[in-house]
């Protein structure tokens, strides 16, 4: 399982999504076992988490360049997301 975890903390944003959304669609179909929905579910639950950091991640690298009283870039802040 361990190397499951490690996979999916290799996997980019929008494929670590498409995987998830696929388990979702599997699990909605109800087309899987009980255990193998188990399995999925669990991975799906690490994707979504890794989904999360990702986008976390991407948001706090996001900043707002300030402008000086010229109109001129005078430097950036972190972009106030609320």
């Amino acid at each position: 399982m361990a190397e499951d975890k490690d996979n999916i903390a290799a996997l980019p944003f929008e494929q670590a999504l498409a995987e998830l959304e696929s388990i979702v669609t599997r699990l909605e179909k109800g087309a899987v076992s009980l255990e193998e929905s188990i399995e999925i579910y669990a991975r799906g639950e690490a994707l979504k988490k890794h989904c999360e950091a990702l986008l976390k991640n991407a948001e706090q690298r996001i900043e707002k360049i300030t402008l000086g009283a010229d109109g001129k870039p005078t430097g950036s802040e972190p972009l106030d997301v609320e």
